[in-house]
């Protein structure tokens, strides 16, 4: 049986449990060997550069993924030019050797509302499964039956995730409020050695 490999990209700026509850999830539901976390190079759909640099975005990728089960990081993406188009990583991994029915790109149902915007729609999803679970205070919008080239599919999973952002707790640092809960230990212990998204004059006053 061909390795089912879960890809869960973002911007992770930062990375927190949230994230990781949906990897969990659809490992859960779908049997996945392995999840692959993506930290963006230029998020498409985000107006406003990342506050972190890429270096400490995959950092914190990498350390939550060693706290967690079956997960990897993974610089695909920050290595790459320009927007990080889900599309093009997706051919890059097939190009690895990778089917597409291998592939099950996960992703909240807040961001799936939006997969018509998405760069190279439709043909995108006939590049991998797409694995769509379920967010606190945004229901499940199916797509209409379609025909894959491919062998691939959509699932719907209706998981418990947390209701954690990372604009969250990039507010919560800026005045000075604990993350406890939010993001895995070593996360916060990162974000706190490098005064990451703290004001620059209250970092300059530490």
């Amino acid at each position: 049986m061909s390795e089912r490999i879960g890809i869960l990209g973002g911007t992770f700026d930062p990375i927190h449990l949230g994230h990781l509850a949906m990897a969990q999830e659809a490992s859960r539901a779908l049997d996945l060997n392995r999840i692959i976390l993506l930290p963006s190079h230029v998020p498409p759909h985000r107006s406003t550069d990342p506050r972190a640099s890429g270096f400490h975005r995959f950092a914190m990728a990498a350390m939550a993924a060693a706290e967690g089960h079956r997960l990897t990081a993974s610089d695909l993406e920050l290595l790459r030019e320009g927007p990080s188009y889900s599309s093009l990583t997706l051919e890059r991994l097939h190009a690895d050797g990778l089917e597409p029915s291998q592939l099950y790109f996960i992703l909240g149902t807040d961001a799936f509302s939006e997969i018509a915007t998405w760069h190279n729609y439709p043909r995108l999803l006939d590049l991998s499964n797409f694995v769509v679970i379920s967010r606190p205070g945004c229901s499940v919008t199916k797509l209409e039956a379609r025909a894959s080239t491919t062998g691939t599919d959509i699932f719907y999973v209706i998981g418990d995730t947390p209701d954690i952002s990372s604009t969250q707790i990039r507010r919560r640092i800026a005045a000075g409020e604990p993350i406890d809960g939010l993001v895995p230990r070593s996360v916060a212990s990162h974000i706190e050695r490098h005064r990451l998204y703290v004001p620059a004059s209250v970092a300059a006053a530490l």
